[in-house]
């Protein structure tokens, strides 16, 4: 599809206003608590879109009442202001390489939403199981390492910044809860002063290479969950110099827990260390069914703490996003800044790597024949 043929976010405000209509039939309330000392309740409303070419590329589309839109326009046309694009540094070409984060980057910008940068510094998936160094980058210590990731990190920040598309947020490392770049950054061999040094490089890299528009920096832990890990990781990096502008968190229920012990991560966090916290990744079922033949990570509402409240079906996925924005708004001072759902249009079709399907296609937001789903409601102001 080339850009002029792209429908412009106007072809989709219908189904963004039958959305509406649908949470209005529901019962679901659309009051949401407004940040203290800001005009936006929630300063980041998005989604991570990194599968967006391949599923493209398969012939996946999200549709609109006039057929295929955009994943992009579609999710401005709910209200969405940001999305989140996955890099690594040399995985097979079209898959979260530098080429297809850009274009994405282009098409982002082009409708008018920020850019959060999840740099995995890993040739595939990182998260806090895996992190697995870079082929090209395993031979190097400490040292060498740390100058390698401060130089990559100076390099692609500034090619988002050359082609007029400045990253906004850039995320240091993915889910690092454990380290990154095993085994020279692995936490619990390696020790926090090795975290924080190959940190403190793609800190430097990441301010260095925005130029006259310096993103801010994000560092990215799973466990939500657990508020005295998140405390002590935090507290461990401030000790050594190491202090970002947000704290990222992945919220996926299943794996964290209820939206009450959310909020008790959240409220810590805040109070501990005044830092704003943005929930960088997550998600919600809309069917127990499945898409494809691979297991999904969800498979019974037992499965989900807040299950009896908030079912795996479109009404309760919608409820739950709205509660979702409830506990963010709550947060002391405004410091809950927002949300991106993780891949809402991983369509069935698109593998996580070869061989292996997709183990959320019950989280997106978006049914399978790519109609939207009434959660993406929750993208509004």
């Amino acid at each position: 599809m080339t850009e002029g043929d792209r429908p412009r976010t106007a072809r989709v405000v219908l189904a963004a206003l039958a959305a509406l209509l649908v949470l209005i039939l529901l019962g679901v309330g659309f009051v949401a608590r407004v940040r203290v000392g800001s005009a936006d309740p929630l300063a980041i409303r998005g989604a991570d879109i990194s599968f967006t070419l391949q599923e493209e590329a398969a012939g996946k589309a999200v549709r609109g009442p006039h057929g295929p839109v955009p994943m992009e326009d579609m999710l401005a046309s709910y209200g969405a202001n940001t999305v989140r694009l996955r890099l690594w540094v040399d995985p097979t070409p079209g898959t979260s390489d530098l080429p297809s984060a850009l274009a994405l980057a282009r098409r982002a910008a082009q409708a008018g939403l920020r850019i959060v940068l999840a740099l995995h510094y890993s040739d595939t998936w990182a998260d806090h199981m895996n992190q697995p160094t870079p082929a090209a980058w395993a031979s190097q210590g400490l040292d060498e390492l740390a100058g390698t990731v401060e130089q990559y990190t100076r390099g692609v920040v500034a090619a988002f910044a050359a082609q007029g598309t400045p990253v906004a947020v850039v995320q240091v490392g993915n889910e690092i809860d454990n380290g990154l770049l095993w085994p020279v950054g692995r936490l619990a061999t390696a020790g926090w002063d090795a975290v924080a040094r190959l940190l403190a490089a793609g800190v430097a890299g990441a301010r260095a290479g925005g130029g006259a528009h310096p993103p801010q920096i994000m560092l990215h832990l799973a466990s939500s969950g657990d508020v005295g890990a998140v405390t002590r990781f935090v507290r461990e990096l401030a000790a050594r110099g190491v202090r970002p502008d947000l704290l990222g968190l992945s919220y996926y229920p299943w794996w964290s827990g209820s939206l009450v012990r959310l909020q008790q991560t959240l409220d810590t966090v805040v109070k501990n260390f005044g830092l704003d916290v943005l929930l960088a990744e997550t998600a919600y079922p809309w069917t127990l069914a499945n898409g494809d033949g691979e297991p999904n990570a969800v498979t019974s509402n037992a499965d989900l703490p807040d299950g009896a409240a908030y079912p795996a079906t479109p009404a309760g996925q919608t409820a739950w996003a709205e509660a979702l924005r409830q506990v963010l708004g709550g947060v002391p001072g405004g410091h809950g800044v927002g949300f991106l759902f993780w891949e809402p249009g991983w369509l069935p079709g698109v593998p996580a790597s070869p061989g292996v399907g997709s183990a959320y296609d019950n989280t997106t937001l978006f049914r399978w024949d790519g109609t939207p789903l009434p959660a993406l409601a929750a993208l509004r102001p």
